[in-house]
């Protein structure tokens, strides 16, 4: 009797082995590899970004993933080190599972391009104009720098008229002494000439510069009317701290880059940044904290209220909604065994128009193109908050006009 219950037992525990062979092949989970910058100089915006894309990849695999396949999210605070960066990359690349990678450092992105050669490999990136006049593995989260550039100075054109202004308007860009720092005049200087606005000499400052006001001082003696900062705040809330105290923000408008001052930002220091305007690819402000998807993502995963959201966090939903959308893609293509980092690749190239909830402007990925969306949005600061001035608009190709 009890050998006989014990051949039954092994019996219904090897059937019972034996069912759950046909769901273990089934499963598959695939890797993105962020290499973020959680402690270093954009720690501010990095951290809420990676901190979506997070949640993003959470949320997709609690849905029970694309076709059953999940995403492993890994990732490395590179602390802004290129060169420990640069190791994570090598370590991962390794790795068949990771068919993506996302990276924050300019530098880095163009030392990459040169070990990746004509490996077909997706790498997400802030904004670099190189990455679209040489299509390759780079796909910017956004429009790039000189297109934001370009935009801003269509605004400042414009808002020169409005106040009934004669001749050109003088411009000035204060930015960090980087190559992200620089990279809007690749192009944006081109477009200003072809506009009328007069570009004066750039001033560019260490990472780390604790004042401004030597660098602000000659921008006022040069009789700058605008001033475009490329900085990532806090530094950008510190330019205008010191600009404010100088008396330079009642008689100079600055106009801020994508990374300039956040809700965050704007609510502790309301008085010096007041006025400021800022170009932004995503979502800002109450706009942003009261969206519905990144409403209920940061409420859920992260369980505070809304208010409490830095944007960037959208972003980085957005950043997760295109690589499950590639997946689904991908997987319809070529089939769940066979997916591969150039499979992903072409993937992210089929993507055009695809919307992202209003987060982002629709998506402008395309063989031809790696810019994440063609659209900016533009707030002005205004008593602590961030209030919308223009809806969504087309961001000028400044990446063509420039001779690489």
């Amino acid at each position: 009797m009890r050998r006989s219950l014990v051949c039954g037992f092994s019996f219904l525990w090897v059937t019972f082995i034996l069912a759950l062979k046909p769901l273990e092949a089934n499963a598959k989970e695939v890797t993105w590899v962020e290499l973020a910058d959680l402690t270093g100089p954009v720690a501010g915006l990095d951290v809420p970004g990676t901190m979506g894309l997070e949640d993003y990849f959470k949320d997709l695999n609690a849905r029970g993933g694309v076709e059953g396949v999940k995403v492993k999210f890994v990732c490395v605070d590179t602390r802004y080190d290129v060169a420990r960066a640069l190791s994570a990359f090598k370590r991962y690349r390794r790795d068949e599972d990771v068919l993506a990678m996302g990276i924050v450092s300019t530098p880095l992105g163009k030392m990459l391009k040169e070990i990746l050669g004509k490996e077909k490999m997706v790498i997400t990136c802030p904004g670099d104009g190189e990455f679209q006049a040489h299509i390759g593995n780079f796909f910017t989260w956004g429009p790039t720098y000189q297109d934001a550039f370009a935009a801003a100075l269509q605004w400042i054109s414009e808002d020169w008229k409005k106040k009934g202004q004669p001749g050109k308007p003088k411009v000035t860009l204060l930015a960090w002494d980087t190559p992200y720092g620089k990279e809007p005049l690749r192009g944006g200087k081109e477009y200003a000439e072809k506009i009328g606005i007069e570009l004066l000499t750039p001033e560019f400052f260490p990472m780390g510069t604790p004042k401004h006001d030597v660098y602000l001082s000659r921008i006022e003696a040069s009789g700058a009317n605008y001033v475009y900062v490329a900085a990532v705040d806090p530094i950008p809330t510190n330019i205008m701290r010191d600009a404010f105290a100088m008396g330079l923000t009642k008689k100079i408008q600055f106009v801020s880059d994508y990374w300039g001052p956040t809700a965050l930002g704007v609510g502790t220091h309301p008085e010096a940044v007041e006025g400021m305007v800022i170009v932004s690819f995503f979502l800002r402000g109450e706009e942003a904290q009261n969206h519905p998807l990144t409403k209920r993502m940061w409420t859920t995963y992260r369980k505070e209220p809304s208010e409490k959201m830095n944007e960037m966090y959208g972003n980085g939903l957005v950043w997760g909604m295109n690589f499950e959308a590639a997946l689904k893609d991908a997987i319809k293509r070529v089939g769940k065994e066979r997916l591969t980092r150039e499979a992903i690749y072409e993937s992210y190239e089929n993507l055009t128009g695809m919307s992202r909830e209003g987060i982002n402007g629709p998506c402008a990925y395309s063989k031809t193109s790696r810019r994440g969306s063609q659209q900016v949005k533009f707030y002005r600061c205004v008593k602590g908050k961030l209030v919308p001035i223009t809806g969504w608009v087309a961001a000028p190709d400044a990446v063509s006009l420039h001779k690489w």
